[in-house]
């Protein structure tokens, strides 16, 4: 793609990231070389997006694993364990975090008498976790065209593309995709308050990368879609429960009323590691409250007067009601998604 972004690479056992707090003014890379840094950067959002911070978690335990100088395999399996409870408590809204680090939790516990060979497979697993988002990814966009149709405009928001995962991105791949197959689609980027994420990252992206994109304020959604200046709403997600209820960035919920007012299709782009099974509904997601600051502030200037409340839920949670598809690399999932996501899952 024009203007390839490579938001995550693992070079010399150092995790080096495109720090997203930077973007869209400066194009700066910030380096982890231990847990603690990785942690930093998923808490302070240097990387962002779910499949992103899945990915970099991955490779957060393998830094933590060569880190530790620790002959018996007791102790070794009891610090990677606390490593992961440290590192899942970063960002605990995205399941992918928990999902990376289970994974290499799981290659821990395994039987082994050679430490070395143990870290050689936690380097492996982590690679695998990299690779397969790269495959999700553009299988989603796939998937997300068969539904398109002849659909010219569609709506986003936050930021799901390239930036937030390692190529493509979830909600954006099928605007990637639509591009390389010649098929025109317009893209309208909701600015996404507190943190900006669609004017500051998806405009950046997608203009770069030669796809129309117009950014709309927050509470411009109604007004287009009343204008039938809308065909299909397309988002990411951070976390889906059994039965469909979907966590995304707050505003999201809001989105999708108006979008189900109007008739227009709300779809959920997202990889399967993203879908939580184990939760049976949106009740049971833990959404993350951040530093009043985001609200008060825009880059650093204050915008709200001292002492003023602020509540600043990072996500909201999508009734599945409200939502027409999800669709993940292994298929399209439609409702009863109490059925129809545990097939997929499968």
């Amino acid at each position: 793609m024009k203007g390839k972004i490579s938001p995550i690479e693992f070079s010399n056992n150092k995790l080096i990231l495109i720090d997203q707090r930077k973007l869209f003014e400066t194009e700066e890379y910030f380096v982890c070389d231990s847990i603690e840094s990785v942690y930093f950067a998923i808490k302070d959002m240097v990387v962002r997006g779910a499949p992103a911070i899945g990915v970099a978690a991955g490779y957060g335990m393998y830094i933590k694993a060569l880190s530790l100088n620790i002959p018996d395999i007791n102790d070794f399996r009891l610090e990677m364990k606390k490593a992961g409870e440290y590192l899942n408590s970063a960002r605990p809204t995205a399941v992918n975090l928990s999902y990376a680090i289970k994974r290499m939790i799981s290659v821990v516990n395994e039987e082994w008498l050679d430490i070395r060979m143990l870290k050689n497979t936690l380097y492996k697993q982590a690679i695998a976790i990299h690779n397969e988002d790269i495959h999700a990814n553009k299988m989603i966009g796939e998937n997300m065209l068969s539904l398109l149709g002849d659909s010219k405009s569609v709506l986003t928001v936050c930021n799901a593309g390239i930036l937030a995962t390692t190529a493509y991105g979830t909600a954006t791949s099928v605007m990637y995709l639509a591009k390389e197959q010649g098929k025109e689609l317009s893209v309208y980027a909701c600015e996404t308050r507190p943190r900006l994420q669609g004017a500051r990252l998806t405009s950046y992206e997608l203009s770069r990368n030669g796809i129309d994109v117009t950014v709309i304020t927050d509470g411009m959604v109604a007004h287009l879609m009343s204008k039938k200046m809308v065909d299909a709403v397309i988002t990411g997600c951070d976390r889906v429960a059994s039965n469909g209820d979907t966590a995304n960035k707050i505003g999201t919920k809001n989105i999708s009323i108006i979008a189900k007012r109007y008739g227009i299709p709300m779809y959920i782009a997202c990889p399967i590691s993203t879908i939580d099974m184990d939760i049976k509904d949106g009740s049971e997601i833990i959404i993350e409250e951040r530093d009043p600051s985001e609200v008060t502030h825009i880059r650093g200037v204050q915008i709200i007067p001292s002492g003023v409340k602020v509540f600043n839920p990072s996500f909201d949670v999508t009734d599945h009601e409200d939502i027409t598809a999800i669709v993940t690399e292994k298929g399209i999932a439609y409702p009863p998604y109490d059925v129809t996501l545990k097939i997929l899952y499968a």
